[in-house]
């Protein structure tokens, strides 16, 4: 799914970085760079999709963008759809009309990206599917996460966290897995998540897919399973957000059993310290901004995409019946003994994770 909050990385980025209104749409929008545009207008434009399902858009993706075209002296313009399908309809077609050569594209929906990416075609424009694919699209590149391999260290690391609280025969789990009615990701991460503990010979006692990855969503879902199976062992949250909804129940219950999350959130961390969640899965902004910009820069600049240094590899949709090609990052398992990792690499600081009651839950893993 997606990330959460404020970096030191970040902070340095967006102090760089000059964010102005503008749009008929309304959306937030950031336009630099003098090269590759002749006129001065932008070559490369980039519309994200929210700011309410995770606020890594402007904390994260938009900053760092940003800087790698300023960095790059490619004109470049950002948007954000503030969760709305025509504006990002409305904002593509904008920027195909003001005559960018590549759309770097994350919708909340694949219908929104599709219809994008037909318009695209239509006038030469380059599009690349950024973190989320858009299936039966017409998009030549993706940039994003192994996202099924999400799904496997989630898989892996509850039973290995269930192993260890001592419930590693026939464990009793709920799985709560993402928004598969919106989002491919979420299908990725439960493939994943299947293979593992199908493998394993585990069935979850209770599955549902979180409509829309909403949280307050998840935590209905989590108590009516709960209700119909108190003696749960183990829950497989497909991210941070829904395990939160999950441990609430389990708190009111006086309950801390292995619970997985995703995106290395504040909350979720904290919670790593406390107990209270086994792991989440890290995947860093800063990797996936990098691989993206650098794909958009040589495309925009007329360069072979392999001269961007990144290493491709086949995606296959089922839908489109086509091949895109596609970075695809690794993820990583986050626990206890490795919140260091996301610290070091300026997602979070420790002074947000270490506050309040989390303070000594700090001291007692060595962060400060």
């Amino acid at each position: 799914m997606r990330k959460s909050v404020l970096s030191v990385v970040a902070i340095g980025v967006v102090a760089a970085v000059a964010i102005s209104a503008c749009s008929s749409s309304k959306s937030k929008t950031s336009t630099s760079g003098s090269g590759g545009g002749g006129s001065g207008k932008p070559v490369v434009g980039v519309i994200l999709p929210d700011t309410t399902t995770s606020n890594r858009y402007t904390l994260y993706d938009q900053p760092l963008l940003q800087a790698a075209f300023d960095a790059a002296g490619v004109k470049a313009t950002i948007q954000n759809a503030h969760g709305s399908a025509s504006t990002f309809v409305a904002d593509a077609q904008s920027m195909i009309t003001q005559g960018v050569k590549v759309l770097l594209i994350d919708p909340a929906d694949p219908a929104t990206g599709i219809s994008v990416e037909q318009q695209a075609k239509a006038a030469n424009v380059k599009v690349i599917d950024y973190d989320r694919v858009n299936l039966g699209g017409s998009a030549d590149y993706y940039v994003s996460f192994d996202n099924e391999k999400v799904g496997e260290l989630q898989g892996q690391g509850l039973l290995d966290c269930l192993t260890a609280a001592g419930h590693g025969t026939n464990p009793n789990i709920i799985q709560l897995n993402g928004g598969t009615d919106i989002d491919n990701n979420a299908v990725l991460f439960k493939a994943g998540a299947h293979k593992i503990l199908d493998a394993k010979g585990v069935k979850p006692k209770v599955e549902v897919d979180v409509k829309g990855w909403d949280n307050t969503v998840a935590a209905t879902d989590f108590q009516q399973a709960f209700t119909q199976d108190p003696s749960v062992q183990g829950v497989l949250a497909a991210n941070d957000g829904i395990a939160a909804a999950a441990i609430s129940t389990l708190k009111q219950h006086n309950l801390k059993i292995p619970v997985t999350g995703q995106d290395a959130t504040v909350q979720g961390i904290q919670y790593i310290l406390s107990g209270d969640q086994c792991l989440t899965i890290f995947k860093n902004v800063k990797d996936e901004a990098a691989a993206a910009s650098k794909l958009a820069i040589a495309l925009a600049t007329g360069k072979d995409p392999a001269s961007a240094g990144l290493t491709f590899q086949s995606f296959q949709d089922p839908k489109g019946n086509r091949t895109l090609q596609a970075v695809l990052l690794t993820p990583e398992v986050i626990t206890k003994d490795k919140v260091k990792d996301v610290i070091s690499a300026g997602a979070l600081t420790a002074a947000q994770i270490c506050t309040g009651a989390y303070a000594a839950d700090c001291t007692a893993a060595g962060i400060s």
